[in-house]
Formats: structure tokens, sequence, C-alpha cells
């Protein structure tokens, strides 16, 4: 069986996207959800002629007239109501936020007067009409679209919430997912493992790398035996929207999940990708025979950390970002630093460095040990695609970049 190239799996990922539904969280734990509604203005913005500036309101006529004093009638202060200037050669003090008092259309900064026995003289002989006001209306008018329903919302919509008095808003549903890892060698992260063990880690780089998406996967380990993997794995399918799986897919003797999988009736859209690393990738969905129950998707990754940290961010974040309404398509590039070989007719996801000059976005590659070697990750920042159709990259080409930082 031919392999998938990285553009077919994507492509058939992204048409098995899934959506979840809403529901309604406050407004303060919204951020990094996705906006579900429109959010419409309850008013103007601002609601008001409101003043931007501390110092004085006047009437623009009697300064075009010539005068230049006048006699201060009171303070209009931010959140009091709204004052009327009763003589058209008086003043008003005003302050920034406060609206701007009835029969004046001007402030005048505290910086160009000179304020004495309750007197304003001012120093300047240019004003323009409504300057140092902000007029109502201007930002939004009512009923105006002010966040737009597909948004992923970060601290600045939430202050647009609170403003339009939105305490709860409707967002994305997330899906209920299950990260497993599985192998007789791995031990949990408080054990000293054996001269033959190692400590699970996968799955957690995994857990946080969702969390990133705001989305509290749970996890689980199984062993490698056949039949537990079986009850343990149909048990998963009936309570989660998604598994995702890291390790047990290749040819080894115990990588049971793909027949596994097959015994449990989860359709194999393909396995095995063109790609390093990751090519043992495999990917399904069970259908739901219930209506009121999803598809359940299948993400099996390969078992080195490498293979499951560059899988997940390209295939599982573009399927949760079409699944839930975000913009899927990866837009990020980067300039290759240097010139690259590699012989292997499969794309390369390149571990790079990235630095920023003069606004151009550079990727440096960073050498590794193979898929295996977790430690580099933190040497580098993303990955560069390189394409599978040649095996020289020449310095000063662009190629896609998949962030992690």
């Amino acid at each position: 069986m031919s392999l998938s190239t990285v553009n077919e799996a994507l492509k058939i990922i992204l048409n098995t996207s899934v959506n979840f539904g809403t529901e309604e969280v406050d407004f303060l734990d919204s951020v990094g959800r996705v906006l579900k509604e429109d959010i419409i203005a309850d008013r103007n913005f601002p609601p008001f002629n409101r003043v931007s500036m501390d110092g004085i309101a006047i009437a623009s006529e009697a300064f075009n007239r010539g005068q230049r004093v006048f006699k201060i009638e009171g303070i209009q202060a931010a959140g009091s109501k709204q004052l009327t200037l009763e003589n058209s050669t008086n003043c008003v003090e005003a302050m920034t936020g406060a609206m701007l008092p009835m029969n004046t259309d001007v402030v005048i900064q505290y910086e160009l007067l000179t304020i004495e026995n309750k007197t304003a003289t001012v120093n300047t002989d240019e004003i323009k009409k409504n300057k140092n006001v902000h007029l109502k209306g201007l930002d939004r008018k009512k009923g105006d679209v002010l966040i737009p329903k597909n948004t992923k919302i970060s601290s600045a919509e939430v202050g647009v919430f609170a403003t339009v008095g939105k305490t709860t808003v409707t967002v994305a549903k997330q899906p209920k997912v299950m990260i497993i890892s599985t192998g007789n060698e791995l031990v949990d992260v408080s054990e000293n493992p054996a001269e033959h063990q190692i400590r699970r880690s996968n799955v957690f780089t995994l857990v946080s790398l969702l969390g990133k998406l705001k989305i509290k996967a749970e996890t689980a380990h199984i062993t490698d035996d056949k039949n537990l993997l079986l009850s343990k794995i149909e048990q998963f399918l009936n309570e989660y929207d998604v598994l995702l799986f890291s390790g047990a897919v290749s040819k080894g003797k115990f990588d049971y999940i793909p027949e596994v999988l097959d015994k449990l009736g989860v359709q194999k859209l393909f396995h095995r990708v063109q790609q390093r690393p990751g090519k043992p990738f495999w990917f399904g969905k069970k259908v739901s025979t219930e209506q009121s129950q999803n598809d359940r998707t299948v993400f099996a990754f390969p078992g080195n950390p490498v293979s499951t940290f560059a899988s997940c961010l390209k295939y599982f974040y573009s399927w949760y970002y079409k699944s839930v309404g975000l913009n899927f398509e990866n837009k990020n590039q980067a300039i290759l630093s240097e010139d690259f070989y590699f012989k292997p007719d499969l794309t390369y996801f390149l571990q790079v460095k990235i630095t920023q000059i003069n606004g151009n976005i550079y990727a440096t590659p960073v050498k590794g040990r193979g898929s295996a070697d977790l430690v580099n990750l933190v040497d580098a920042d993303a990955f560069l695609e390189l394409p599978d159709n040649r095996s020289n990259f020449i310095k000063g080409e662009v190629f896609p970049l998949i962030k992690y930082r």
C-alpha cells in the first residue's frame, strides 16, 4: 500500500472535522475559547460626547468673537450628570471621561490656561470646534457588530464583553479527549525506572499541547496486552470524542493498535505518511450509530517524541481549528538561513531556531539525534516544512513554518 502524502493526509483529516456544539461560559473564563455569537453594541460608543482632556468646556462661538477670559460656572466630573452652560460667555471645568456640558462644543486643556479667582484665561489663539471631544457614536453605533463569531477570545475581547454587559458568552464546546500511551517499557513520572524502562513523557507533551488550545485532556496507560487493549480502548471509544495514541502503530511485534482499532470498528482512513518524523502515523474514525453522539476520531501517532510532537502540531491542531471554526491554514513562513540537504523522498519537518531580522523571520537548522531525541525540542522553536520532491534546500528560500514557541 502506497504512503499518503502530507497534503493527502491533511485533507483526509480536515474532511473529518466535527462540530461539537456550543456552551455558555462566564466571560472571565472565556480567554482562549472560540466565540460562537456576534457581540453587538447595546449603545453608541462612546455613549455621549466625552471629554478627552482635563480643561474647560466653552462655546467656540464666544472664542471666535475674540473672547479669551471666561468665568467658571462649575465643574463637570466624570460619572456625574451632564451640566448646562448657562451663559455662553462663561465656561465649565471638565474632567477627562466626563460628559461634555450642554451648550459647549470644545475643550481647552489646562496646559493652555491660566486660572485665577474662578476665571480662566485662554493662552492660545487657535481652537477647533469639537477639539478634545470624543463624539458620541464615533467609534461604533448601537447595533454594530463589535466582535464577530468564530473569533478566538483574548483579553481584548473580555473588555468588550464587560462594556456591553455580557456576563456569559457562547463558545465552541471542546471535544472530550483521551490521550493513551502503550508499552511495557513505560513507568509513571514519579517512579524510578529500571535499566530497561523509561518514564512516560509523550502523553504529557500532548496534554500540554492540547492545553494551549484550552482542551483539558485525560490520560491513560495500557500495557502490551491485546485483550486489555481491546477492552480499554472500547471503553474509551464509548466515552470520548477523540483518542490520541502515542506508539504501537509501526511494524513491531507488539504494535497492536491498528489491529485492535480494526476489531473495534474504527475505520482506517490512512496508515503511514510520506514524512519524517512521523511516518507510521495512523488515522481513522468510528461512525457513531447514535444520533446524539458524534463520530469518534482517532489519531495514532508514532511513539518517538519528536514524531508525536510534530504530528500533533501539523494534524491535530489543524483538525481542531477547523472543527471550532477558526482558520486552519498555516500562513507562517520563514527563510532558511543556511543550505540544507535531505535525501529521502519525504516531507521533512526540520527542527529550527527562529530569529527575526528587519521584519524577516529566519530559520536555522538545529542538529539532533533523530526522532527519539526529545530534549532537542527544547533547543528549537519550530519545524520548517520541507517538501518531498527535492533534496537540496538553498539558503534564502522560504518554507512553511510550524511554531511551538
